[in-house]
């Protein structure tokens, strides 16, 4: 197999996490609007306008089934323009409906548009790299990319402030055309000719088939899943705990800045570690701190009460933490055997991961109403869950998953 070279390149690692931060801006920068957004659309619930932020989920599950086996066919750059078409006129939709029911739709199609560059800046790492450097780029990249929810909540406030909440979907516009034209001008296409799949009918069908092949793959995709969900319930009830449960709505984007913090500085950690401990070293430790972290929230604070804002954010720095350490991960696991199809492989690692995620999401986050509790006890069902694929994985011959004093 000939090997991938191992070009740093600072100007692709920016492109791609502009690429996937377009979706992080899109959700991130509405959560102090969602209130607002449902007073205006006339939601009956908070809970309610959590579907604002979890259905752009569902979107970008469906859409990538469909991006991603095409830029097999036709090439990365080509389908990244058709999804930021789509990402337009749903942006359009989501300004101008007056109705809670169009804008739901409307965040779907977003989420459909914004799966075409999400996806396919994977599928164009993968197209360069392998193996735990790929993991060691997906970090980076992930760091970049969580720079996102650390200002756009501000952002987002200040759009709120100063005009109202369709300016933040503007906003959200100029940049993504921005990020196009800058991909559009700099970027090369990773996909050579000779190596494209010929289109045809059975392309998806094929393309599943080969991806369920290989047992890392799905096992990893199905982790993705777990801990996504999860940290999905954080992202659509953060604005309902901060603002309503602890009645702190001016300090809510500084609080979100400061976890996506941590999250950036344990991808930054992983960068620099994981050439020389592995990606699957770190994913089944980090695993395990997952599940220890949020196990031991829910025996502390078993009764429901809320612990003061202070305790609170210590164990979401912490879980968030290992979340960090998972993310880039998981995904460079994921993605490993499926270079020959980078496209479709990336896709149905991101359908089942959101597809799993949106419920698990929508389901706890109905119980968090009057305490974090719900939170963290979905945290700590899923870290298992995690915990015991990378144990059922030992049954697999190619693969050795280490035990914690490895590291």
């Amino acid at each position: 197999m000939k090997k991938k070279v191992r070009n740093f390149n600072f100007e692709f690692i920016a492109m791609m996490a502009s690429l996937m931060s377009l979706v992080a801006l899109s959700i991130d920068a509405l959560l102090p609007a969602l209130a607002t957004i449902g007073s205006d659309l006339q939601t009956h619930s908070s809970n309610e306008n959590q579907l604002l932020i979890t259905m752009i989920f569902l979107g970008i599950g469906c859409g990538q089934l469909v991006f991603g086996p095409l830029s097999d066919s036709f090439g990365r750059k080509p389908i990244v323009y058709v999804g930021f078409s789509i990402f337009i006129i749903a942006s359009l939709i989501c300004v101008f409906t007056k109705n809670f029911e169009v804008m739901i739709v409307g965040r779907i199609l977003q989420g459909i548009g914004l799966a075409s560059p999400r996806t396919l800046s994977l599928s164009m790492i993968r197209d360069q790299f392998h193996g735990d450097y790929m993991a060691k780029i997906v970090s980076i990249v992930v760091m970049f990319f969580i720079l996102v929810p650390v200002v756009a909540p501000t952002l987002g406030q200040f759009l709120l402030n100063f005009f109202n909440w369709e300016s933040i979907f503007y906003f959200n516009l100029i940049i993504g055309v921005f990020v196009i034209i800058w991909f559009a001008i700099r970027q090369p296409e990773t996909l050579e000719k000779e190596k494209r799949i010929k289109f045809s009918s059975h392309l998806f069908i094929d393309g599943v088939k080969e991806f369920f092949k290989y047992k890392e793959a799905v096992a990893f995709t199905l982790v993705s899943g777990f801990i996504t969900g999860s940290f999905m319930v954080y992202l659509s009830t953060s604005q309902q705990i901060f603002q309503v449960q602890y009645n702190m709505a001016d300090m809510f984007p500084y609080i979100f800045a400061s976890l996506a913090i941590t999250v950036g500085l344990a991808t930054f950690l992983n960068s620099q570690l994981v050439e020389k401990f592995g990606a699957l070293k770190i994913a089944f430790v980090s695993c395990i701190g997952y599940a220890v972290v949020s196990i031991l929230y829910v025996f502390l604070f078993a009764s429901g009460k809320n612990p003061s804002v202070y305790l609170l954010l210590t164990f979401f720095a912490m879980q968030f933490f290992f979340v960090g350490f998972l993310f880039g991960n998981l995904r460079a696991l994921a993605m490993e055997p499926l270079g020959h199809i980078a496209g479709i492989g990336a896709a149905i690692n991101g359908f089942i991961s959101t597809v799993m995620a949106v419920p698990i999401a929508n389901f706890i986050g109905s119980f968090v109403k009057t305490s974090v509790l719900p939170l963290f006890i979905g945290f700590s069902i899923f870290g298992i869950l995690s915990f015991l694929v990378f144990i059922i994985l030992r049954k697999i011959p190619q693969i050795e998953i280490p035990l914690t004093d490895d590291l």
